[in-house]
């Protein structure tokens, strides 16, 4: 199915995080398709992600005030998209505008780590301040799914983090995995995604179904949908 086809969007604004060391450029392709679906697609507006600086929750704090900024003319809840390092981000951050955002899709996001998940270990080391990479406070703190609809997608061939560590595995009624074929560094581009995030962002307000559910779940590229 082609770009034609996809559902189109209803001018909600959608907030795009880029991944580790990247900037808008990077996401540029994402960014764009989410324009051209008819979204008011907007960067994150920090420049290159370089990790937090300084204290975690204080640094979020901000980031979040500066999301409600950015999309102050936007009367409609907000959707959060992010990639890699970017989704910690979209997940924390839904988690403080709560009822502002409608829903978060993040993308080869490592959010629900263990210790021996090693690939996402750089995450862990960017975001917990004082704290061992591995301090159960903090995995505990970004497995906890955010209070609005939220989808992983995540690839088995992903080869930058972990895949086991991209799915969360409490299976709430409002939180969904689902598996595409592709590299980490090109998932802004990969049109399994891009398939999905459509799908996904075309959701109606507080009508929100899995992607299971919908009306194309097994689309040609081979996503699978898995509970949770």
């Amino acid at each position: 199915m082609g770009e034609a086809a996809l559902p189109r969007g209803d001018r909600h604004a959608v907030v795009v995080f880029p991944g580790l060391a990247t900037n808008a450029t990077v996401v540029r392709p994402l960014h764009a398709f989410c324009e051209r679906l008819g979204y008011s697609a907007l960067d994150w507006g920090q420049g290159v992600n370089t990790g937090p600086k300084g204290e975690i929750d204080g640094w979020l704090d901000a980031l979040a005030q500066r999301v409600r900024e950015r999309t102050a003319g936007h009367t409609a809840p907000i959707s959060l998209v992010g990639w890699s390092l970017g989704g910690i981000y979209a997940r924390e951050i839904a988690k403080r505008l709560r009822s502002r955002v409608r829903q978060v899709i993040t993308i080869g996001t490592p959010f629900a780590g263990s210790a021996e998940h090693t690939n996402a270990g750089l995450v862990y080391r960017l975001l917990n301040g004082s704290m061992p990479p591995a301090h159960p406070a903090l995995l505990e703190r970004l497995r906890q799914a955010p209070p609005v609809p939220t989808t992983s997608i995540y690839s088995r061939s992903d080869g930058v983090v972990a895949w086991q560590a991209c799915r969360d595995m409490k299976r709430t009624g409002r939180s969904e995995s689902i598996e595409i074929e592709g590299s980490h560094c090109g998932m802004p581009w990969n049109p399994a995604v891009l398939r999905v995030v459509a799908d996904r962002l075309a959701q109606p307000l507080h009508a929100w179904r899995p992607y299971a559910h919908s009306a194309n779940p097994r689309p040609k590229f081979g996503a699978s949908v898995v509970p949770g």
